[in-house]
């Protein structure tokens, strides 16, 4: 159970290089939403009542106390989604299993994402010339690989943030404090001047239920400063995009289709505003060139000089993140 009391004077203040940063294809995401914004909504609800209620604190506790840790109150169990069709492949002594996926696109194309390899193929080509293009990209799809096995094994590594009242989260390439507060209702409130998250906790309040609360958090400020973003490269370079939507990839930072819909990781608004910067040009770069050919980065650099900096920063930046919501 969470139980946070006040303290005085308390401020609440197809380019394989960047095939799996920057995929073109669909992927699980957020609904989109229409490019201008729909009128604010409150960011939180009440929690429905947990089904157990937890026995209230003797009443010789300390009021001041505040919470050293929350209780791990677990969602229920969700039935496992369907399992994708796989397809195996030998490659020497590797065995590889891989999804398949047909489009109308002219050519294949090559995705390693959290759940391993995936291929997207034109609709005409046989599953032996599908074959054969995973042969002639065995080096390339190994290598990846293996370097996802490693980002796996460094993330599990990593401590989980401690919920707790002064914890430090990353906004915007620096910390923020939580502040953790009693309240009757479920609020955020971030005090931009003092870098201070403040978040109303209600009786009974889970861990993972206060992970929601500031993700969601996270999330519309993602929302907000992203489409601002959008729409200033998009001018910079005289394209319009037709949609864009928030995305909780693991492993991918953006894509763009060929409908001119843009889907961001939200992820990105922990990171400084130069590198959301790049990942927005690239994205929107897309809708002039469709590929990632000299010409496509010549359009990314004429809005973002520097956008093999950042390209080495965010690859950099990215491992060194905290492991705030462990099950997202």
């Amino acid at each position: 159970m969470v139980r946070a009391t006040p303290t005085q004077n308390m401020t609440p203040k197809t380019d394989t290089q960047q095939l799996e940063l920057f995929a073109q294809d669909f992927f699980a995401a957020l609904e989109p939403v229409a490019k201008k914004p729909s009128p604010p909504q409150p960011l939180f609800k009440a929690p429905p009542a947990p089904p157990r209620v937890l026995p209230a604190p003797p009443a010789a506790q300390s009021p001041t106390h505040l919470p050293t840790h929350l209780p791990p109150h677990l969602p229920p169990h969700l039935p496992d989604a369907p399992a994708v069709p796989m397809r195996r492949i030998e490659l020497g002594p590797h065995k590889l299993e891989f999804e398949l996926r047909r489009s109308t696109r002219r050519s294949i194309g090559f995705m390693i994402d959290d759940s391993g390899l995936r291929v997207t193929a034109p609709k005409r080509i046989t599953l032996a010339e599908i074959d054969n293009a995973i042969r002639a990209k065995q080096g390339w799809i190994l290598s990846k690989l293996s370097e996802r096995g490693e980002r796996r094994a460094a993330r599990q590594q990593k401590p989980p943030v401690a919920w707790v009242d002064g914890a430090e989260l990353p906004f915007m390439g620096a910390q923020i404090t939580l502040r953790l507060v009693p309240a009757a209702r479920s609020h955020c409130n971030f005090d931009a001047e003092l870098r201070v998250l403040t978040v109303g906790v209600v009786e009974g309040l889970a861990e993972h239920q206060l992970q929601e609360r500031v993700r969601i958090w996270f999330q519309a400020e993602a929302k907000r400063l992203f489409a601002e973003r959008l729409d200033l490269y998009a001018a910079r370079l005289g394209v319009g995009y037709s949609a864009f939507a928030l995305s909780s990839a693991g492993t991918r930072w953006g894509s763009c289709t060929t409908g001119g819909s843009i889907r961001l990781n939200w992820r990105l608004i922990h990171f400084s505003l130069p590198l959301i910067d790049y990942v927005v040009a690239h994205e929107l770069a897309h809708l002039r060139e469709m590929n990632h050919s000299p010409r496509f980065w010549a359009t990314v650099e004429s809005v973002y000089p520097d956008y093999d900096g950042a390209r080495a920063a965010l690859r950099t930046r990215s491992q060194e993140l905290p492991v705030l919501f462990p099950a997202a």
